[in-house]
């Protein structure tokens, strides 16, 4: 199992940075393949970006391409997601998720075993 905590959120003006972290503790996390999403309320979770367990692939929704980063460090059991000019729209609780089937990266939420709490991002305009 893997034990997800997401941090780094908060308000942030549009055209504004935040560094989300979530540290991951438990089974090898340097095995699972890792997703970011987000999610507002009353609409479905959203998928942002994955990461292969290396580092060595993304995939990015298009909706964030060219504004956020994801980036991992398996000696600190973390991945990281970096967003850069922000939208009022990008308002949502952030999550990150794990996934052990290193197959493929997946944007399917359905396919991720382990989530965080979660972590909330305003942005005002």
């Amino acid at each position: 199992q893997v034990q997800l905590v997401e941090s780094g959120g908060g308000l942030v003006q549009a055209g504004g940075s935040l560094r989300l972290s979530c540290a991951a503790s438990g089974s090898t996390f340097s095995s699972y393949n890792m997703g970011w999403f987000r999610q507002d309320p009353g609409k479905e979770r959203e998928f942002l970006v994955a990461i292969t367990w290396s580092g060595s692939h993304t995939n990015y929704a298009d909706s964030v391409k060219g504004r956020f980063t994801i980036s991992r460090d398996n000696a600190k059991n973390t991945v990281y997601l970096q967003m850069n000019s922000l939208k009022p729209e990008d308002t949502a609780v952030y999550y990150c998720a794990a996934r052990g089937d290193g197959s493929r990266l997946s944007v399917s939420p359905y396919e991720y075993e382990y989530w965080g709490q979660g972590t909330q991002v305003a942005v005002s305009s």
